[in-house]
């Protein structure tokens, strides 16, 4: 069973957010057993390059750690190409998702009985005490000495492998896409062995999401709406509004579903420090509220409506909630299939 872990620190931390800029479908419920049958010693030895290292893997990694990094990608995506059960320890959790079935099954995952250090992370020796053969990251940030965990370095030393999600090298998540979401399910895809899981759930997820563009284009309907994405309910800055999502996969999300984002131009980081006037003087056509381990973001979305009356997403009352679905991992085709309903529905609104 998973503990809470505090969400403003983590966030702040293993994103470096202001400072540095910082089964057959991701739709229905993840099946643990799917690929199973694909996954055999034959292809191995199995070199991968990530983040300036060479790693090399002799066989299916069977104690696997996925550390906090305020994410869920890499258990998501452990889930959805059937590795749950190579999970020593989960760090990861939301308490909500978009896909039916996986924070349920996310929880249920072991923890390794770990107790989170003052960075929200395994501390050095609790991680070597697991005896991981791979370790996740989201960002480098999960690999800092500084930080009191165990390194890269600290890791090979005891013959276990380490792996940072493409675009999280240097902590700085502005520039990831989608096709970020598709290379983690490759990455895993080869270290396993299961690369045909791998590819068809690539492969679902390009389908669905053409299936939504393709059906706004159709309709003719070339106004992209400007959208507001923002965490619930988290201070990150020194503003009234620190937690506004301003680059990163989130806006090529909103292309997908035919939107744009409101904020992409108040900083090249990831995240924006704005203030409410800032936020009051955007002509914010709807918005977008991330839950992360928030119990109700939709009571904030609510408020922030109300807060604004000016915006025409408040005349409208536009707003949805997202949570996994809008970050890293494999259901990227989630939210453009959500965001397309709400920011098109003349076009998806029958779908």
């Amino acid at each position: 069973m998973h503990r809470k872990r505090p969400a403003i620190a983590v966030l702040a931390g293993a994103l470096c957010l202001v400072t540095a800029a910082c089964g057959g479908s991701s739709s229905s419920t993840d099946t643990e057993n799917a690929g199973k049958g694909e996954r055999s010693g034959a292809g191995y030895p199995v070199t991968l390059k990530n983040c300036g290292r060479t790693t090399t893997y002799t066989k299916a990694p069977s104690r696997v750690v996925v550390t906090n990094g305020a994410s869920v990608a890499e258990v998501s995506a452990l889930l959805a190409l059937g590795l749950g059960d190579r999970i020593v320890a989960n760090q990861q959790w939301y308490g909500a998702s978009e896909v039916a079935g996986r924070a349920k099954a996310i929880k249920e995952l072991p923890d390794g009985g770990i107790k989170p250090n003052d960075a929200f992370g395994i501390a050095r020796e609790a991680m070597l005490g697991l005896r991981p053969d791979l370790v996740l990251g989201t960002t480098g940030y999960a690999f800092t000495s500084g930080n009191g965990f165990a390194t890269r370095d600290d890791l090979a030393t005891v013959a276990a492998n380490s792996y940072i999600s493409p675009e999280g090298c240097d902590e700085d998540t502005s520039k990831m896409t989608i096709e970020d979401s598709y290379q983690l399910l490759r990455d895993l895809g080869k270290i396993f062995q299961v690369e045909k899981r791998a590819e068809k759930l690539i492969a679902d997820s390009k389908r669905r999401i053409a299936e939504v563009s393709d059906k706004i284009q159709a309709k003719g309907d070339k106004k992209k709406p400007r959208v507001m994405v923002v965490f619930s309910n988290m201070s990150m800055g020194g503003n009234d509004f620190s937690s506004v999502a301003a680059n990163g996969i989130w806006n090529d999300i909103l292309a997908k579903a035919g939107g744009t984002n409101a904020f992409s131009s108040a900083t090249k980081n990831t995240f924006a420090d704005l203030s409410k006037e800032k936020v009051a003087a955007e002509p914010v056509d709807a918005l977008v509220v991330m839950g992360y381990q928030d119990k109700n973001p939709a009571a904030y979305a609510r408020k922030l409506i109300k807060e604004f009356p000016q915006w025409p997403a408040a005349k409208n009352n536009r707003y949805i909630v997202l949570s996994d679905s809008i970050y890293l991992g494999p259901s990227n085709d989630v939210a453009v299939d959500k965001l397309g309903k709400m920011l098109h529905p003349e076009a998806l609104g029958d779908r």
